[in-house]
């Protein structure tokens, strides 16, 4: 059987550590990750996915990321459910996080970080009622895009043909 998950995506709040009753370290955070698509108004929308990290790796995560921070990690899908204080069921869908990457340096996700203010969504900051963000988690607003606003829905090239010559050292190539 094979149950594994890959995201990239940003953190929607600080990582919350906290410690089992044996003190080991368990942390939980939700990343949320853009959809390949744009909805009918050209806007993109986020899946918010609930993470879970245990022991040192939670530690280090807690310590490393905040608010905002392009991540990615990869875990197994893991479902469970619980009785709450009012006798329902309760399900849980996560992902159990086995190893993670920072994907920007400290300086960039601070940036990010100011240019995207204190929403209360992290990185898909604009939510609307029907839960779709009005950001681009990798390129700020949609509606800045300039592809968009030509009524284009395909992402920007950045290397497209606009007459300016794209210099390469020999160095800068990776074989």
């Amino acid at each position: 059987m094979i149950n594994r998950a890959v995201l990239v995506g940003r953190l929607t709040r600080d990582p919350d550590l906290r410690y089992t009753g044996s003190g080991v370290a368990v942390g939980t955070f939700t990343v949320a990750v853009n959809r390949q698509f744009t909805n009918q108004q050209g806007e993109r929308e986020a899946d918010f996915i609930n993470c879970v990290i245990w022991r040192k790796a939670a530690e280090n995560f807690a310590n490393f990321t905040h608010k905002g921070s392009l991540v990615g990690v990869d875990g197994r899908i893991q479902t469970r459910s619980y009785e709450n204080q009012q006798g329902n069921r309760v399900y849980v869908t996560e992902i159990v996080v086995d190893s993670f990457s920072l994907l920007e340096s400290r300086s960039q996700s601070e940036r990010y970080q100011q240019q995207h203010g204190n929403d209360t969504q992290g990185s898909a900051s604009s939510q609307n009622g029907s839960g779709t963000s009005n950001d681009n988690l990798f390129g700020g607003p949609a509606k800045n895009n300039p592809a968009k606003e030509q009524g284009n829905n395909d992402d920007v090239d950045p290397f497209a043909d606009n007459g300016k010559q794209i210099d390469i050292s020999d160095d800068d190539l990776p074989f």
